[in-house]
């Protein structure tokens, strides 16, 4: 049989598997509480992998190994390195305060913690963070329809229009269907098809390189291709040096971890706050264990290229695609088991984009239609509102995503560092200062947001060395400073405001 055939029957009867799941929670989604953050009732396995599945999408299965395969290990493992450490402080500073904080003021949504979190009466917290969510979510969503579509485009040369549009509409059913439940559930579960590809894609590359001795001996015949203090260059056939400001710029990327609202939403959801501690651990091992694998995997893949096991790539972050199709080549289960590859890296795509559909969703209907226009609705109308608004949502997304040459990683790398500059800082000062005020996090909001588009389209383009830097530091550097200066040259906050937060500290320690 065509191994095209069975690599697309794996893939159909995996889509077929999370609309399921959507189905089957869509009996257990009553009410806008349950289609937002799942009644709270997530268990902690479910919790960080769903967490980190959501928060690593088809860049580790494809930026990362694209990255190593092309430069050698010194960017990609200091990315790496970077997000390990922002996964690791995020779950240990932030999602026990963020769940005990949340519940206590009965908010589940980003912007619904900020606004009860400062009483912010006239609303225009939660409505800036709700826009900073929307305007920067609908275009990341939009961003993995793309990548959906041109990962069937590729293999199985069909219209990118309609493998675009048959992967929306998928995740929207499912997504619409069944709420944070049916996202997190799948999520847990492309987690483990991500899992698997990893493995059978490492174990397979190293054994057409000949051995992990032959891969070594390759990475080691090429100039800086296996230093962390030097990056390979191709085209000169020689190392190039690593900075320590891009270092730097680089590690920043685990600051944004802060700030991402679908992935706060998970520490939100759980059911025991105590079995966060599990979550934590679980989540820190795989993103280790998951990263250095995609690192490996590109350095696997040069080696193949070099010994003639793979052709040369011109796009390098088709390394696991044209892994995929190798091992395809051998046999009828082998072409199964290439379909749960390519499954995983449209399970890695999924999971990012049906909970930034929600984390979208819940900003428009809840947040800016009932939190700052003040329409009182039923919970069932609020239920409704919130499908149909996901669904236009969607709807964007697909006509961003319409354009196949639109670029993928600048959409997703401009989001991270606009979240993290606009969130982070206030997550963090929220959950830690208890003198900061409503005028400190709306100043530290909108810096830190402002300071990402200063840097990228003004200072960035005036000095080569300064465009170097990662938008998201200089930004979260200026949003902290304004939040505290701006806190401090304003009224304290009131007696209840500072009830609530030695109350919500005194249940920090207690079981």
């Amino acid at each position: 049989m065509n191994p095209n055939i069975l690599i697309m029957v794996s893939i159909i009867l995996y889509l077929a598997g999370v609309v399921y799941v959507g189905f089957k929670f869509s009996h257990e989604t009553q009410n806008a509480d349950g289609f937002y953050l799942g009644g709270r009732k997530l268990g902690p396995l479910v919790t960080a992998m769903s967490a980190e599945a959501s928060d690593m999408s088809s860049w580790l299965l494809m930026g990362l190994p694209g990255v190593a395969y092309s430069m050698g290990i010194c960017d990609p493992g200091w990315t790496a390195f970077g997000l390990a450490l922002g996964t690791y402080l995020n779950w240990l500073l932030v999602a026990k305060r963020l769940r005990i904080y949340t519940y206590r003021l009965k908010a589940f949504t980003i912007p619904g913690y900020f606004s009860k979190r400062f009483h912010d009466e006239k609303k225009v917290l939660l409505g800036i963070s709700a826009l900073v969510i929307a305007v920067f979510f609908v275009p990341y969503t939009g961003s993995g329809f793309a990548a959906c579509g041109k990962l069937f485009a590729t293999l199985f040369n069909a219209d990118y229009h309609m493998a675009m549009i048959i992967s929306a509409i998928v995740i929207l059913v499912y997504t619409t269907l069944g709420g944070f439940l049916a996202a997190s559930t799948t999520d847990f579960i492309q987690s483990i098809v991500m899992t698997i590809a990893l493995v059978v894609v490492l174990a397979f590359g190293i054994t057409s390189a000949g051995g992990f001795a032959n891969v070594i001996d390759n990475a080691k015949s090429l100039p800086g291709y296996f230093d962390i203090s030097h990056v390979y260059d191709a085209a000169s056939n020689s190392a190039k040096p690593y900075g320590i400001i891009t270092t730097i710029s680089i590690i920043s990327w685990g600051l944004g971890y802060f700030g991402m609202p679908h992935i706060l939403l998970r520490f939100m959801a759980i059911e025991d706050k105590e079995k966060l501690k599990i979550s934590r651990r679980v989540a820190s091992i795989w993103v280790v264990i998951a990263m250095a694998v995609a690192v490996l995997i590109g350095v696997v893949g040069n080696a193949m290229s070099a010994n003639g096991a793979m052709d040369v790539l011109k796009d390098p972050e088709t390394i696991i695609v044209k892994i995929s199709v190798i091992i395809s080549e051998n046999g009828a289960f082998f072409a199964i088991i290439a379909g749960v590859i390519l499954a995983g890296i449209l399970a890695s795509t999924m999971s990012t984009a049906d909970s930034q559909l929600l984390a979208a969703s819940s900003s428009v209907s809840e947040d800016i239609i009932k939190g700052v226009f003040k329409i009182k609705i039923s919970d069932k109308t609020t239920l409704i509102l919130a499908r149909v608004t996901l669904v236009v949502i969607g709807i964007i997304g697909i006509i961003i995503a319409w354009d196949p040459n639109s670029s993928v990683f600048n959409i997703v790398s401009f989001a991270w560092a606009g979240f993290g500059a606009a969130f982070a800082p206030v997550v963090l000062f929220s959950l830690f200062w208890k003198r900061v005020n409503k005028y400190g996090a709306i100043a530290g909001m909108l810096s830190g947001g402002i300071m990402v588009y200063v840097w990228e389209y003004i200072i960035g383009p005036m000095n080569s060395n300064l465009a170097a830097i990662y938008e998201l530091l200089p930004a979260f550097i200026v949003s902290c400073i304004f939040i505290v200066v701006v806190s401090l040259v304003t009224p304290e906050p009131s007696k209840e405001i500072y009830d609530e937060f030695d109350s919500y500290k005194a249940k920090i320690n207690t079981k």
